[in-house]
């Protein structure tokens, strides 16, 4: 059986992010530790060795698989920073075209720095992924 490998720990978000080579992406990260949670309201937990997540919900497939996920979240990868958002969201699309500089994969955005992006925009996105993700996924 399938076994979900991105799990909440409780390994320490500041240790994570203090070992980040690049004091710019530290910079970032740290930026974006306080955008995420001022947004939110909810604690920064890790999820796996490098995903900083924020509060989760429960998910269940028609196929069965099921799991839980951060409601959002950010990875500052060496290559880009990783902003995870609900992917099926259709309010999404919309909202990155007033976000600034970034790429997009099924789940991901992607950006090289918080000068290039709209951080109002941002905000946004948190909370549209987490109504998104709360009316999908009720408890």
């Amino acid at each position: 059986m399938y076994e979900v490998k991105t799990k909440e720990n409780e390994k320490s978000v500041i240790e994570f992010i203090e070992k980040i080579d690049s004091p710019k992406k530290r910079e970032d990260a740290y930026n974006l530790l306080d955008i995420f949670t001022e947004t939110t309201g909810y604690q920064a937990k890790m999820w796996g060795p490098s995903i900083i997540g924020f509060g989760s919900y429960h998910y269940k497939y028609a196929t069965g698989h099921e799991g839980d996920a951060p409601l959002v979240g950010f990875s500052p990868r060496k290559a880009k920073i990783s902003l995870y958002f609900a992917a099926g969201d259709t309010k999404r699309k919309e909202l990155l075209e007033r976000f600034g500089k970034h790429t997009t994969g099924k789940a991901c955005v992607y950006i090289n720095k918080i000068a290039d992006i709209d951080v109002e925009v941002l905000k946004e996105l948190i909370v549209q992924s987490i109504a998104f993700l709360r009316e999908a996924y009720p408890e």
